[in-house]
């Protein structure tokens, strides 16, 4: 016999109980409460969306830049060029050789970032030669012309296109990737404000015990984020949007990629800064990564004059021209000569292309 056949009848006079067992005024107040809850929620929501935010970074971004031109010219203006030619003459050329090694480890392991977003996403008919391919490619050129998240991804729907992959899938490996880069940036920069936060205070014009206390902060978010993700599987997004985040392991995985490729990175600027005085890696470390990423968030192609002024006045106490001598070769190693080789790959890759398909048209 049913639950429902045992209870009795109500009475005629009997009030029903409510079907929670509850209070009616609490359910009433909480109803109150929710959608007073609710009205708020609704009111930020139609202000956030009324706010134009491409024209805010954009705003941001012509902000930083031009903050970056006037302190670079300040910092410049007194500088000659023959003194800039005795510092690239100081450089020794074994440093060269290694800070040039660095650079190419860097790009070694930032060919990863695609390989690893094709195998979190479930795509393993595209290999490692042309996850390579388009990992340096999109970056270098991205790097370069500025509006990395656009013109990256151009340059990524170009290649996975002929793959067989449409711009939702380019659009899940993008943001995959860039998720890559930003968790290696955090595990880096929190590291380096503990470790010196002081230095990180030249930059952003911080208290060394705010910057420690960011430093604990990052870290302790970064932490938090491999744990929810190791919890369970995690998807955030919507409809087709929707991407499923790696695992805990595959998280740790892919911060381990990061780091590394920044580690290379800032190895690369440390055989190029002047010898005296003595600087603690993790200490450029900090300075380079946030410089990096003002220079990122600023939009400007190869973060020119941006990167280069955060590096100026975060590192004061070196010789100015011989610095400027080390951020030069720098330029010349991790920008220029990837970004040449990056056109030259694409020419090549598109005049095949072009051959190919001029061929099949010419077939009977």
């Amino acid at each position: 016999m049913s639950n429902t056949l045992l209870k009795s009848r109500p009475e005629p006079g009997d009030t029903p109980d409510p079907p929670d067992g509850g209070d009616p005024d609490a359910r009433d107040g909480t109803a109150a409460n929710t959608g007073r809850t609710s009205g708020w929620l609704a009111r930020v929501k139609s202000i956030l969306s009324a706010v134009r935010w491409n024209w805010v970074g954009a705003a941001l971004a012509c902000t930083i830049i031009a903050v970056s031109m006037i302190v670079l010219y300040n910092v410049l203006s007194d500088i000659a060029l023959d003194e800039i030619r005795t510092g690239l003459e100081s450089i020794p050329p074994g440093n060269l050789v290694r800070a040039g090694l660095c650079v190419a480890m860097a790009y070694a392991t930032l060919t990863l970032y695609d390989w690893f977003a094709l195998r979190t996403l479930g795509i393993r008919h595209i290999p490692y030669r042309a996850a390579a391919m388009v990992s340096f490619t999109s970056y270098t050129i991205g790097h370069n012309i500025g509006a990395t998240a656009f013109s990256a991804g151009a340059i990524r729907w170009r290649i996975y296109s002929s793959w067989g992959l449409g711009l939702v899938d380019v659009a899940k490996i993008c943001f995959i990737t860039g998720l890559t880069f930003w968790l290696g940036n955090l595990a880096v920069l929190g590291l380096a404000m503990l470790y010196d936060p002081g230095a990180i205070s030249a930059v952003d014009q911080l208290a060394p015990a705010v910057n420690r206390l960011i430093g604990v902060g990052l870290l302790v978010g970064l932490a938090g984020w491999v744990a929810w993700v190791w919890a369970k599987p995690r998807t955030i997004g919507v409809k087709k949007l929707n991407v499923r985040l790696p695992g805990g392991r595959s998280t740790l995985l892919q911060i381990c990629i990061g780091i590394t490729d920044l580690t290379f990175c800032s190895l690369a600027m440390f055989m190029l800064v002047p010898a005296e005085p003595h600087i603690h890696f993790f200490t450029l470390a900090g300075i380079f990564i946030a410089a990096t990423l003002l220079g990122f968030a600023s939009h400007a192609p190869g973060s020119i004059g941006v990167f280069d002024a955060a590096m100026l006045v975060g590192l004061p106490f070196f010789d100015k021209e011989e610095l400027i001598a080390g951020l030069l070769i720098f330029r010349l190693m991790y920008f220029v000569v990837p970004f040449a080789c990056s056109l030259t790959i694409m020419g090549i890759r598109e005049v095949v292309l072009s051959i190919r398909r001029r061929r099949e048209m010419e077939r009977p």
